[in-house]
């Protein structure tokens, strides 16, 4: 119990303090999200990218079993989900958004100060996270917009929205002069590294002002089922691929917390564009990250038992 306090108190409050802090400011002064949305994106998270990578010692054997964890949890997901959406008798809006609710991961504005706060002392669990927030921005823009728009052409645009984005390519730098053992000199490095600082608030604060006039009315069986599927099942069905890869130490716990993290907003921005049910993502998305206080909390709590 002390322990679960203790992450509670010393992880997961300073999270949703600044997401309290970025909803409150939004209700007061009406922020321009589409600046701190691309704040975010297009200095702040690509920073965060390239220092984590560029400081990690992640070995390649370490980057295959991370890969490959990915790639199977996800596929389960994919494969579990369409079994559910069949199951309850979705129709095809309501089951497009479903999956996506449960399959995308908020990785990148939630998942990623966590794991920096969880990981502060622990480089190689940072690096995860930023490995795990490229491969889940790499299936929103397939799976999750091909599943959006089923078979329309218009889903061709998936890859070179994928590609536009600046993560990708601070990441292969980031790698590039890893491996390669090529320091920056201090006038390029400090920027990088100060702009990386600023992340873990701003992230935070766009994420609060995102969700400040998201409303719940009721809680539908669809929405229980993604609240279920993305906290509970998605975190049980990792625990069972971590045990079966024989994962352990930080490389084991970093994944374990990585699949709690709550729905990713793009699952609604999706679901909003194409007009399938977008007022049940924009609850999925609100209602898994509220839930994630307590989810997540016990998650990284039993990351620390089960893979010490």
């Amino acid at each position: 119990m002390d322990v679960l306090f203790l992450i509670l108190l010393n992880v997961i409050l300073p999270v949703f303090t600044l997401i309290g802090a970025g909803a409150f400011l939004h209700r007061k002064f009406t922020l321009d999200l589409n600046t701190l949305s691309k704040l975010t994106t297009y200095l702040l998270m690509p920073a965060v990218s390239f220092a984590n990578v560029y400081q990690s010692k992640m070995g390649s054997a370490t980057l295959l079993y991370i890969l490959t964890f990915l790639a199977v949890q996800s596929l389960s997901l994919i494969i579990l989900t369409s079994c559910m959406a069949k199951l309850a008798k979705f129709e095809g809006g309501l089951s497009s958004t479903f999956k996506n609710s449960v399959v995308l991961v908020n990785s990148g504005n939630f998942g990623l100060p966590v794991s920096q706060l969880v990981f502060q002392h622990h480089p190689l669990g940072q690096s995860i996270q930023v490995v795990v927030m490229i491969f889940q921005n790499l299936l929103t823009y397939t799976y999750g917009l091909y599943n959006s728009v089923s078979v329309d052409q218009k889903g061709l645009q998936a890859i070179k929205v994928f590609f536009k984005n600046p993560v990708i390519y601070a990441f292969l730098i980031g790698l590039f002069l890893h491996t390669f053992s090529i320091k920056l000199p201090g006038f390029l490095w400090a920027p990088i590294e100060n702009a990386s600082y600023a992340f873990v608030a701003v992230a935070l604060v766009t994420l609060g002002a995102q969700s400040a006039f998201l409303k719940i009315n009721r809680f539908s069986f669809p929405l229980v089922l993604s609240i279920i599927g993305r906290l509970i099942l998605s975190p049980c069905l990792a625990f069972l691929i971590i045990t079966f890869l024989h994962l352990e130490g930080t490389i084991a716990q970093a994944l374990f917390i990585a699949s709690s993290f709550p729905t990713s907003r793009n699952s609604s921005l999706f679901a909003l564009e194409y007009g399938n049910h977008p007022e049940y993502a924009a609850q999925a998305v609100l209602m898994s990250t509220i839930f994630s206080m307590v989810t997540v909390t016990i998650v990284v709590s039993l990351s620390k038992i089960l893979f010490p």
